[in-house]
């Protein structure tokens, strides 16, 4: 009968541990989730003109050496969303901001039109685009990669067409792809 008592006594220990226990880890468990969930506040508010901005690639011969040089510009996104072809030419028109790449569309360049058919962008330049270094014939294949390069950035245009004051023209006869140039 008395070991009986002693059993009893002791499950009922075991038991009050056991649920001691439990709910000891729970309240730990529970403390600690508190002070992970805290609300996080930025050192600095991002500004709407901050949200509206996105980055662009614009390709550039290199200064001294072959090939290509990505350059990464962060421009408004209401500057791009009507017609993102005409400002990324005319961000190339302009030129690069960093020093290692050159120019590539010739002086006084303008770009009359641009519009997209298909997959392709057409677009429609001064005759002053037929201004480039003749003697350099890596010259017109620098503008041919710059512009498609750039251009192909954009998910919708996978071909360019380049047009001088609204026609065809022997310089520039082609459509340009990517993957081609």
């Amino acid at each position: 009968m008395k070991s009986k008592k002693i059993m009893i006594v002791f499950f009922i220990v075991l038991i009050i541990i056991l649920l001691g226990g439990y709910f000891l880890l729970q309240y730990y468990k529970n403390k600690n989730q508190e002070t992970m969930v805290e609300e996080y506040t930025p050192q600095a508010e991002i500004t709407e003109e901050q949200e509206r901005q996105t980055i662009v690639s614009l390709y550039f011969p290199l200064k001294d050496g072959d090939g290509l040089s990505p350059e990464a510009r962060l421009i408004d996104i209401k500057e791009i969303i009507n017609n993102p072809y005409e400002k990324l030419i005319k961000l190339l028109i302009e030129g690069p901001k960093n020093e290692k790449n050159r120019k590539v569309i010739p002086e006084n360049t303008k770009l009359n039109k641009t519009y997209l058919e298909n997959d392709c962008v057409v677009l429609d330049f001064s005759a002053e685009i037929l201004k480039y270094s003749k003697e350099n014939k890596m010259e017109k294949e620098n503008i041919i990669k710059s512009i498609v390069n750039t251009l192909t950035e954009l998910t919708e245009v996978n071909k360019v067409k380049i047009l001088v004051d609204g026609k065809e023209n022997g310089e520039f006869q082609d459509i340009y792809d990517r993957n081609k140039t």
